[in-house]
């Protein structure tokens, strides 16, 4: 019901938007949304017919560890957190692993394959689900803790931090990676939001053991990441995240195909089994996802945007706060609607103010640390035929927000003199 009203609400206003940029004279704006909204449609077929090759390998593998029993012991190793988090999961239940792997996908940067990890988790939450059409508290917590999910490295914003300092002249005594810490700590933020948000809503106590180790031991591994990456170059670093997300990746493959083997399954025919998935998948995704693109679409190009930022920096002047952060803001606000129109917004910054310029550095920050909520939810809920999302957006755009903020706050603590 509520992404209902959210995409009538931005179909409406951005056609009113568009009447009053009609009046003012702007003759082709009705063209040009037509024009967005088409595009948009297209791409949005073309997202899910990309998801079809990815979805069956991720399919197909998940199906060799889960015969092979690998998926069945990463959920037993995660079971005292998880029996806490997710209470409604039977303990031992194939969904615990998925959701795992799908964190620790995340967490690693790779979407490739986060994406059919997390839609493997749904089919399988889907299967405990008491009512098919209602999202259960179990898919709650887990879309929610995806959006606000913790990226260790955010290493295609550095990437492109550096490829805009090379295009500024900045080869010499610019590092890209210096958003690093900052942007770790605020995707911690968003996510401790949308942890404790949930976990009000469906009265779970966050004062236990296993949920004070979690934050314990994400803080010492924050610490060893800034130990160990420290110092290096941009492209170091790179180099490295890129060989741990990579090698972890292939390493469970690997790991999933010799335990199938030592079982002496007939591992060949498992994974074809498990791959014959991935299209039936992808084609259920197309109309939920062309659905919310198509609203973010005519939100995004009748100017509504522009609209919200310009009374967001009205009404921070008139409180009289510092407003550097107020050219940055359009990213924060985007990223929960358009990953890649959030990634241009950025770029935009970092071009106009300066790579190494404070809202340039925001930008990447808020980039790398927040998710597109509606994409996700969209995505993962249409991908098993949910029609009542619950609370699920309301705690996800709240964690978007805590988020943003805390983006704001610890960048100028960092980086604002």
């Amino acid at each position: 019901m509520v992404l209902n009203w959210v995409w009538v609400g931005f179909i409406l206003v951005g056609f009113a938007v568009a009447l009053v940029r009609l009046a003012q004279g702007e003759l082709d704006i009705f063209s040009r949304v037509l024009t967005a909204l088409f595009d948009t449609a297209r791409t949005g077929f073309d997202i899910s017919l990309g998801l079809v090759g990815i979805m069956s390998l991720w399919l197909g593998i998940m199906r060799i560890g889960e015969q092979a029993g690998v998926i069945g012991l990463f959920a037993r190793a995660m079971a005292p957190l998880f029996q806490r988090l997710f209470p409604d999961i039977p303990r031992g239940h194939a969904a615990g692993g998925s959701i795992v792997m799908n964190f620790s996908a995340n967490m690693l940067g790779l979407d490739n394959a986060a994406t059919p990890l997390g839609l493997k988790a749904m089919r399988e939450l889907q299967e405990i689900n008491p009512h098919k059409e209602i999202a259960s508290n179990p898919m709650i917590m887990f879309l929610v803790l995806n959006t606000a999910g913790i990226t260790l490295i955010p290493t295609s914003v550095i990437a492109m931090r550096q490829a805009v300092a090379i295009e500024q002249g900045l080869t010499s005594g610019f590092n890209a990676a210096d958003i690093f810490l900052p942007t770790l700590i605020g995707t911690f933020i968003s996510f401790s939001a949308g942890l404790a948000a949930v976990a009000w809503m469906q009265r779970i106590r966050l004062l236990q053991a296993p949920f004070l180790l979690l934050f314990g031991g994400f803080a010492a591994l924050m610490a060893l990441l800034v130990l160990g990456l420290r110092g290096l170059p941009p492209q170091a670093m790179a180099d490295a995240v890129g060989l741990l997300g990579s090698l972890v990746i292939f390493g469970i493959i690997v790991l999933f195909v010799a335990a199938g083997a030592w079982k002496r399954l007939n591992v060949y025919e498992a994974f074809v089994d498990g791959a014959k998935e991935g299209f039936d998948v992808a084609v259920t995704i197309i109309p939920y996802l062309i659905a919310i693109l198509a609203a973010i679409s005519v939100f995004r190009s009748t100017g509504c945007m522009d609209v919200l930022i310009g009374a967001i920096a009205w009404g921070v002047a008139a409180l009289g706060l510092n407003a550097d952060f107020v050219p940055a803001l359009p990213v924060g606000l985007m990223k929960t609607l358009s990953g890649s129109g959030a990634r241009g917004l950025m770029i935009d910054v970092m071009k106009t103010y300066g790579v190494e310029s404070f809202q340039g550095r925001l930008a990447a920050i808020i980039q790398g640390s927040t998710e597109t909520t509606f994409y996700v939810l969209a995505v993962y809920f249409g991908s098993v035929n949910i029609k009542k999302t619950r609370y699920a957006l309301a705690c996800g755009l709240f964690a978007d927000a805590v988020g943003l903020v805390g983006a704001i706050l610890v960048a100028y603590a960092f980086y604002h003199a």
